[in-house]
C-alpha cells in the first residue's frame, strides 16, 4: 500500500504525459500560463513528457495541436489539469475516467468553499470510481523545479503601467525544502519569499479543498523523496487525523516538518471555512497533536520561514545550553531574554571556559574590556579574527550545544570577511550556529546573505535568530527521544560535504 501511495502521488511531480483542459491562447487566462508554463519547460528541455492542449475552440496553441476533448487525445495520458469553469468540471472528469487518466489536478474554484459541496462529492465519486486521484478543487497545484511540472497560473512577469517589465511569480531555484499548503496564495508567498532568501524548493503542492489527495499522503511521499529535507506545511484543518499522525511520526524521524496552522480563533476559523471549506478544531487539539508528532509549530508567517531555514541549514542541537557571541551588548541581552523565555539555557560559563578567554585578553588576542560571562561582548572594537577564534574556543567547550553569533557591520574594525572566518570554523563541527545582523541597509542584507550562502542561518532581529536556535534544540530534544539524534546528524553532515 505504500509503494502504491508513493508511486500515485509522484504522477502529480513527474508525469510521462500532461494534458491541460482549458489552455487558452488568450494570454490573460489561467489556462493559457499553465500551458505556457509547461511549454517553456519543455522547450528548455526540463518537462520530459507528452504535452496536450485541450479546448475545442482552438486547433493549435503555442505550436502544439489543440483537441476537442481529453477522448480525442490519442496517446495516453497520465495527468490532466482542468482549468475550465466548474460546470464543465463534471463532463471533464468523466472523459477523464473514459480515458483513465491516473492523475488529476483541478485548479476550477466554486465548489465547497462556497457551499457547492454536491458537486464536488459527485466529481469525488466519479474520481474513486476510475482510480484516478485527484488534487484540489479550487487549488494552484504542484510546482517541481527538477521535472519542469508547474502548475502556477501566475505569470513570471508582469508589465507595469510604465512599460517596465518586473519579475511577478518568481520559480525558485531547486533545494532541499518541500513545500505543502492548503492555500494556494499562501504557497506562492512562500515560493516569492524562498526565491528572495536565496533557499531552494524541492517540490511544491497546494491542496485546496482536498476532496482526495490529503496531506498524509503527501507526507508519505515526501518522505520517499530524497530531494526534500525539510517540510513546510501550512494547514486550515486536517482530516483523518489518526492516519495524518501515524504518517507524521514516521516521517519526523527522518525530515522535520514545520507547521503553521490557521485558523486558530474562532473567527479565523470561520474565515478558513470560506477559504477552502475547512472545518477547524480546536487549536488546542492541534497543539497537542503537533507535539505528539515532533511537528514543529510556527506562531506566524515569518517565524515558519525562520525555522524552516534553521532546520535545512544546520543540524539539530543536542541540549539546550546556548552561548551568545556578539559585537553589541545590547542585542546580545535582547536574544539572551528570548531564549530563556523560549527556554533556553544561557548559563553562565564555567570557570574553565571563561579562563580561556580571559587568555586571549592577557594575549591581546580579544579586546581587555570585553565581556566573557555569556554573553561573550567582543564590543565595537571587535576584528574578524576575534569572532573566529571565540566561536572556536565555544564549539570545542562540551557545555555548550549551540551558538549565537550577533556580528553587527556597524563595527568600525570589523573587516567583511568575518562572516567567512565563523564559516569556516562552524564546518567542522556538529553542533548548530544560527546568525544575526540588523539591518536593513544594504551591508545588512549582504551580511545575511552571506552567512546563508555558506550554510549558516542569519536573521534580522536577536529575538528571530533565538526562536529559529529554539527550534533546532527542539527537534533535537524530539530526535533523541525516538533515539534517532545520531543517524539523523551523521546524515546531515554527510550531505553539507
Amino acid at each position: 500500500m505504500m509503494n502504491s501511495i508513493v508511486e500515485q502521488m509522484n504522477v502529480f511531480f513527474n508525469p510521462r504525459s500532461v494534458a491541460v483542459v482549458g489552455a487558452s491562447r488568450k494570454v490573460n487566462k489561467a489556462g493559457h500560463v499553465i500551458f505556457k508554463n509547461f511549454v517553456i519547460n519543455k522547450r528548455r528541455n526540463v518537462f520530459k513528457g507528452e504535452l496536450y492542449p485541450v479546448n475545442p475552440k482552438e486547433e493549435q496553441i503555442l505550436g502544439f495541436p489543440c483537441y476537442p476533448s481529453l477522448k480525442k487525445i490519442p496517446g495516453e495520458v497520465d495527468l490532466a489539469v482542468i482549468v475550465v469553469p466548474a460546470r464543465y468540471v463534471m463532463e471533464t472528469m468523466r472523459e477523464a475516467a473514459e480515458k483513465r487518466v491516473k492523475a488529476v489536478v483541478i485548479v476550477t474554484a466554486g465548489f465547497s468553499e462556497i457551499g457547492n459541496r454536491e458537486l464536488e462529492e459527485e466529481i469525488t465519486e466519479i474520481a474513486k470510481k476510475a482510480g484516478i486521484r485527484v488534487l484540489g478543487p479550487n487549488c494552484l497545484g504542484v510546482y517541481d523545479s527538477e521535472t519542469g511540472v508547474d502548475m502556477l497560473f501566475l505569470p513570471e512577469t508582469k508589465v507595469l503601467t510604465t512599460g517596465e517589465e518586473v519579475v511577478a511569480t518568481p520559480r525558485p531555484l531547486p533545494g532541499s525544502l518541500g513545500i505543502v499548503t492548503q492555500s494556494g496564495a499562501f504557497g506562492v508567498s512562500a515560493l516569492d519569499y524562498l526565491t528572495g532568501r536565496q533557499m531552494g524548493v524541492s517540490k511544491f503542492v497546494s491542496f485546496g479543498n482536498k476532496c482526495d489527495v490529503n496531506e498524509a499522503e503527501m507526507l508519505r511521499y515526501l518522505l520517499h523523496d530524497e530531494k526534500t529535507r525539510v517540510i513546510l506545511l501550512y494547514v486550515e484543518e486536517i482530516g483523518n487525523g489518526r492516519e495524518f499522525l501515524k504518517v507524521a511520526k514516521e516521517v519526523t524521524k527522518v525530515k522535520p516538518i514545520v507547521a503553521l496552522k490557521s485558523g486558530r480563533t474562532t473567527a479565523g476559523a470561520r474565515a478558513a471555512a470560506s477559504h477552502t471549506g475547512a472545518m477547524a478544531g480546536s487549536d488546542q487539539i492541534y497543539n497537542a497533536a503537533f507535539a505528539q508528532a515532533g511537528i514543529i509549530r510556527a506562531e506566524n508567517m515569518e517565524e515558519f520561514f525562520d525555522i524552516g531555514r534553521a532546520l535545512a541549514l544546520q543540524p539539530p542541537a543536542e541540549g539546550k545550553n546556548v552561548a551568545i557571541v556578539t559585537d553589541a551588548g545590547g542585542p546580545g541581552i535582547l536574544a539572551v531574554d528570548e531564549c530563556e523565555l523560549r527556554g533556553l539555557n544561557v548559563k553562565k560559563f564555567s570557570d574553565e571556559l571563561i579562563q580561556k578567554f580571559e587568555q586571549l585578553k592577557d594575549e591581546g588576542k580579544i579586546p581587555r574590556f570585553a565581556t566573557n560571562l555569556n554573553p561573550v561582548d567582543l564590543t565595537g572594537s571587535v576584528r574578524s579574527e576575534m569572532f573566529e577564534i571565540a566561536v572556536k574556543i565555544l564549539f570545542e567547550a562540551s557545555e555548550v550545544d549551540g551558538i549565537i553569533a550577533l556580528g553587527l557591520h556597524h563595527a568600525p574594525e570589523l573587516q567583511g570577511d568575518f562572516v567567512d572566518r565563523i564559516a569556516n570554523v562552524a564546518r567542522n563541527y556538529r553542533k548548530p550556529i544560527v546568525a544575526c545582523d540588523i539591518g536593513e541597509t544594504e551591508m545588512a542584507l549582504y551580511v545575511r546573505s552571506r552567512f546563508e550562502k555558506l550554510g549558516i542561518p542569519a536573521y534580522g532581529s536577536p529575538e528571530d535568530a533565538a526562536r529559529s536556535m529554539h527550534a533546532l534544540v527542539k527537534y533535537g530534544e524530539y530526535l533523541k527521544k525516538k533515539n534517532c539524534f545520531e543517524r539523523y546528524v551523521d546524515e546531515f553532515l554527510k550531505r553539507r560535504k
